[in-house]
């Protein structure tokens, strides 16, 4: 397993992911956590555009002006569930994938100020409730099933994260670090897959661990 994003021939250098060992072989997972590219200061997140609005931010290393902030955005800390839904860059719209490093801080801020997508009867009381939480929290948290190599799904969840009013313009114009375009990256992963170097594929994958969510985060499986 690397222990970056991806090889220098890809981009930059980057800030070394944290130094938290991995948790012990055999260690159950649970139902949902947050497992991520992470620093002491930072955390990175996968989003899919056209190259239209994608060019412009790898290059330039901040969202454009272009880009909405006044509509909900979805970020995902995990690579191959980003690479399931683009088809590793394939599908229309989606073919610049972009790793987004951010604050932690944050990060943090926007799980703390979540709902949940949808109705959940051991989180909410009622429905009206969580309707409530919905009109006025600026983020919305969603588990689905994490994927492994092939993008099948697994029997573990990973979070998406969807930002809107303050929570989105902040990540554009506040929270986030560096911008890099990872399509490359997408693609020499997929052409390995598709040539059976399955072992080859695994060492390009960014290092995620557990990451350490705060204990608000809705629906957050609470580990020993």
């Amino acid at each position: 397993m690397s222990t970056g994003l991806h090889s220098p021939a890809h981009a930059p250098a980057r800030p070394a992911p944290t130094t938290a060992p991995p948790p012990p072989a055999g260690t159950p997972e649970p139902a949902r956590r947050v497992r991520a590219l992470h620093t002491a200061r930072t955390i990175t997140v996968y989003q899919a555009y056209a190259p239209a609005l994608g060019d412009p931010a790898a290059r330039d290393g901040r969202f454009p002006a272009a880009w909405k902030r006044e509509r909900m955005t979805w970020i995902k800390p995990s690579f191959l569930w980003m690479m399931y839904r683009c088809g590793w860059a394939t599908k229309p719209d989606q073919e610049r994938v972009l790793a987004i490093e951010i604050d932690r801080a944050g990060f943090d801020w926007a799980l703390r100020h979540a709902c949940l997508s949808h109705h959940d009867r051991s989180v909410h009381p009622d429905r009206t409730t969580w309707q409530r939480q919905l009109k006025t929290s600026p983020a919305r948290v969603q588990w689905d099933p994490e994927r492994d190599l092939h993008l099948r799904p697994l029997p573990h969840r990973s979070l998406q994260l969807g930002l809107t009013g303050e929570a989105s313009r902040r990540y554009a114009d506040e929270w986030t670090v560096t911008l890099t375009d990872v399509t490359p990256l997408a693609r020499e992963i997929h052409h390995l897959m598709r040539t059976g170097r399955t072992t080859a594929a695994t060492a390009l994958l960014p290092d995620e661990r557990p990451y350490p969510a705060p204990e608000e985060t809705p629906a957050l499986s609470q580990i020993p």
